[in-house]
Order: structure tokens, then C-alpha cells, then sequence
């Protein structure tokens, strides 16, 4: 059999972010095919967090550190989407660098580049970007778009870190087009940002949100590779748990489909480059939605991976919206078919650790068998010779 066929699309979609509702945008999105025509395509969506561009977080051109096409070569029908304002998909108002946090610290990041006077403006667009309607809207768009071109009834969804926010409640609001979940150092807030009164999901607000300034009133912030290096350096906690020279690979990733961005930055000298990052507003992904309609756990089967030394997923509970929990994600699920695993060595950015391969197989197995390590069910703590042990 040979390599999976590789295909790039751009999926029109009516946009619902209310920077440009309405206007006809395109949604990047890759496509790795291991099926080669020997049977029914099984797809796979994967999705990205925050701040990483999907291309960089599921197919990283390095090594064998591209989950996307490892799981290709098992059989598997792979695509990787970007959301509006991320990677390659249309970024609205990003482009110009008026638009990024007003916060000193970020302003202070555009000098030399794109401009020599650092700008202390007000901002061109005093709004939050995108918003959890908005992300659910595209997922959707891009599902429909996989089903028409593979034939299949249902998808499998991976997402990474904040990848939950948006598949989460996409499941539950979409049941029939999921067949499985797998959430990987997934974001997970119990207190989180409730719906509308009297909604499973309605926006709590008016849209675009543009108050408190501080958090909403701008549509971007901007990420060095320095700060990606401490934020990472942050959960190294075991010998050789990241090989030598992954940043650099990993940041060569983010600038490679953010071109904009890659002509910001200082020092004095080249541009060192910018990660462009959207602000968003989210809601409905908290303890009072996970368990509706009996979806997650039930007729939407759900695994969660987490490394043990993940400072992001798990902080402490006095950070109120900011308080994070994997295991009270799956304490949320009511339903019991679910699993967590709580991984040895490993920290928030696993897909570029040395654990990445155990990663790509226990997914492997997730979509194959329903089953990780044996497990079908419960909660395991996970040693670096992949032996489990029971969490609860």
C-alpha cells in the first residue's frame, strides 16, 4: 500500500464572526487519505487549541511527530481544519498590527517591525473575535464538508487543549455526525462561562463582546518563541523528555502558515516573527452542559489524555473561570463509556514530546477498538512502559 495521499482544500463558509458575518471566508483545511480506495473511508477531524496553528500542532513535518499522518498510515481518512483566525483560514482584522492587545507588554513586542515606533494607539476593532457560536459554526461547516467528500455517516474528533471548547458541545449539539471523541490535555473550566438563561448553548451576551476592554476589547494578542520555549520549559519535569532543537522546529511550524506574522517582531535586525493569536469568547463548556441529553459517555464514547506534569490543565480552584480540571471533565460524564489516562513524563504539549508516538497509538487504538492498553472503561494513571493503574 502506498504513502497517504495528501490534499490542501479551502472550504468556503458564510462567516458568523461578527467582524465580518456574512462574507464568504475560507476554513484551511489537510487532508491525509490512507484509505486509497481499498474500502470505506473512516475519517478523522482534528483540531486545534488556542494559540498552536493546526499544521504545527497534527502535522509536523519532523521526525515522526506528524499525528496526522501516522494515524493516515493506519488506515484512516485524516483531516486537520483551522478555524477563522488561525493558521492558513481567513484571519479577520488580524492583518493589521493596530489590532493587537493594547497591554504595554504586547505593543511593546512590534517594534522594530512592522513599525519603528512602538504604537500606543487605540485599537481599529475594540472587540473579541471569535466566539463559541461562531467556532461551533465552522466545525460544523467542515464536518458537512468531510461527510459530502468521504461518504461516511459519522466522523471521529481529536482536539487538543482548547480543541475541547469547541468539540465538546459540538458533540452534544451534534450527536448524529460524532462517532467517537478524543480529547487530548483537554481545557476544561467546571465553572465555566454559562449559556443563556433557559438555552443548552445560547450566547450569554450580545455579540461581538467588547467589555472589560482589558479581556475582550481587541481582536488578538501576539506569542514570541521565547514564550513558547518558558511556557513549555514549565512542565519539563523528566530527563530527555523533549529532544534538542524542538522549538525551533515546532516555531518554524507557526511561521510557515502565518506569514504576516512572521515579518513582526524584534530585536533590532530581521523580523524574529510573531504568533498571531485570536481572542476569543467562550461559553457552555462547564459542568452543568457536559452531561446534556446523556450525549458524552453514551452514544458519543470519550477518551481523555492528559501528561502528569500538564501545568494548564489542572490549576487551582480559587482561579474561578480559570480553573481547569481534566478529572473533573470526566467526573462531568455521566454516561459510562469513557476513559482518562493520566500520561508519565509528559506536559501540555505532548504532540512534541517523546511520549508522541504513545500518543498517536493509544488514538490508534481509541478509533479502532474503542479500547486503550485493554481498558474500555475508568481512569488510569499510565507509566512510561505503558503499564496502568487504576485512578479511582
Amino acid at each position: 500500500m502506498g504513502a497517504p495521499v495528501l490534499t490542501d482544500y479551502y472550504v468556503e463558509h458564510k462567516s458568523t464572526i461578527p467582524a465580518n458575518a456574512g462574507e464568504l471566508v475560507k476554513l484551511f483545511v489537510r487532508r491525509r487519505n490512507g484509505t486509497h480506495g481499498g474500502g470505506p473511508s473512516r475519517p478523522v477531524l482534528m483540531l486545534h487549541g488556542r494559540s498552536v496553528p493546526a499544521l504545527a500542532g497534527f502535522d509536523l513535518q519532523y521526525k515522526k511527530y506528524s499525528w496526522a499522518e501516522e494515524l493516515a498510515k493506519k488506515d484512516f481518512d485524516v483531516f486537520v481544519m483551522e478555524l477563522q483566525g488561525s493558521g492558513l483560514s481567513t484571519r479577520p482584522k488580524m492583518d493589521d498590527h493596530k489590532n493587537v492587545s493594547p497591554a504595554p507588554a504586547q505593543r511593546a513586542l512590534l517594534s522594530p517591525h512592522p513599525n519603528a515606533t512602538p504604537y500606543t494607539g487605540p485599537v481599529t476593532y475594540a472587540s473579541q473575535l471569535n466566539n463559541s457560536q461562531s467556532d461551533w459554526d465552522e466545525v460544523d461547516r467542515v464536518v458537512d464538508f468531510i461527510l459530502a467528500e468521504t461518504g461516511a455517516s459519522k466522523v471521529d474528533l481529536i482536539g487538543w487543549s482548547a480543541a475541547a471548547q469547541q468539540f465538546g458541545p459540538y458533540a452534544i449539539q451534534h450527536p448524529g455526525k460524532v462517532r467517537s471523541l478524543f480529547l487530548l490535555a483537554p481545557i476544561f473550566p467546571p465553572n465555566g462561562r454559562a449559556s443563556a438563561t433557559g438555552t443548552d448553548f445560547g450566547a450569554p451576551v450580545p455579540l461581538p463582546v467588547s467589555l472589560p476592554a482589558a479581556a475582550f476589547g481587541f481582536p488578538m494578542t501576539v506569542g514570541t518563541k521565547a514564550g513558547l520555549d518558558a511556557s513549555w520549559g514549565n512542565d519539563l519535569k523528566c530527563p530527555d523528555q523533549r529532544e534538542p532543537g524542538m522549538v525551533d522546529e515546532v516555531w518554524k511550524a507557526i511561521m510557515a502558515v502565518d506569514p504576516v506574522g512572521a515579518g513582526w517582531g524584534g530585536p533590532a535586525g530581521p523580523p524574529q516573527g510573531l504568533n498571531r493569536i485570536r481572542n476569543s469568547y467562550w461559553w457552555g463548556w462547564n459542568k452543568t452542559t457536559v452531561p446534556l441529553h446523556d450525549v458524552l459517555g453514551g452514544s458519543v464514547p470519550v477518551c481523555l489524555v492528559y501528561g502528569e506534569h500538564d501545568s494548564i490543565v489542572n490549576t487551582d480552584p480559587s482561579l474561578g473561570l480559570l480553573y481547569f480540571s481534566v478529572p473533573e471533565l470526566y467526573k462531568a460524564i455521566k454516561k459510562p463509556k469513557k476513559l482518562m489516562f493520566r500520561i508519565a513524563c509528559a506536559g501540555h504539549q505532548a504532540p512534541w514530546e517523546r511520549v508522541a508516538n504513545d500518543v498517536h497509538t493509544m488514538s490508534e487504538h481509541w478509533l479502532k477498538q474503542g479500547k486503550v492498553d485493554g481498558a474500555e472503561t475508568g481512569s488510569y494513571y499510565r507509566d512510561v512502559d505503558g503499564a496502568l493503574t487504576p485512578l479511582e
